[in-house]
């Protein structure tokens, strides 16, 4: 009975001007626009980059599903690739292991060189004259933040950014992927 309900409810139901629904009568041969193409464009008003228009073809379902697989799948990939780097930095910044001041272990330090510095946008700044050693220590103007700093040859230090040398380097390994990685990934829009 309810489903009886439910049919003869849905039978008349207009939307924007079209009957639809078991045995709708007006205009039947005229086909209803894709929820979301058409809620972009009466939200935004103009057609973004990427936003469905009148004149792009909508995409099946399918089509969404198999797109949103496929970047969940790449974002998956990017994250595994860049793990083992981001989790040595936090526990480098976070750890009681590293005291304010101290420089990197051997190991910790040719890692942080090769898989963060050598990706800073502004690298051969950083590096200056030559590479002393890396050391952790508290940032000269936001106290409470711990960071990565590049002890120079001539005695010199210079903090660096451990999340821009991934932003680039996520920019140079997945072209395709790196911004919207970046825009969901990290807090902040710097760099």
């Amino acid at each position: 009975m309810a489903a009886c309900l439910l049919v003869s409810g849905i039978q008349g139901l207009m939307y924007q001007g079209i009957t639809v629904g078991i045995g709708a009568t007006r205009h039947p041969t005229r086909r209803i626009k894709a929820y979301w193409g058409e809620a972009e464009e009466k939200v935004s008003g103009v057609n973004l980059p990427g936003s469905l228009g009148a004149n792009s073809p909508t995409p099946s379902p399918r089509e969404t599903i198999w797109d949103h697989r496929k970047w969940k799948n790449k974002e998956a990939e990017i994250l595994r690739d860049i793990e083992p780097i981001l989790l040595l930095t936090k526990h480098i910044l976070h750890s009681p292991w590293y005291m304010d001041g101290q420089r990197l272990t051997v190991e910790d330090e040719k890692a942080v060189v090769e898989n963060l510095l050598a990706y800073h946008p502004r690298s051969l700044d950083k590096v200056g004259c030559g590479i002393q050693y890396i050391m952790v220590d508290r940032h000269p103007q936001f106290q409470n933040s711990r960071c990565l700093f590049v002890v120079r040859t001539d005695g010199g230090w210079i903090d660096f950014s451990y999340q821009k040398c991934l932003r680039e380097y996520i920019r140079d390994k997945y072209p395709a992927h790196a911004e919207k990685f970046i825009r969901e990934r990290f807090k902040r829009g710097s760099g």
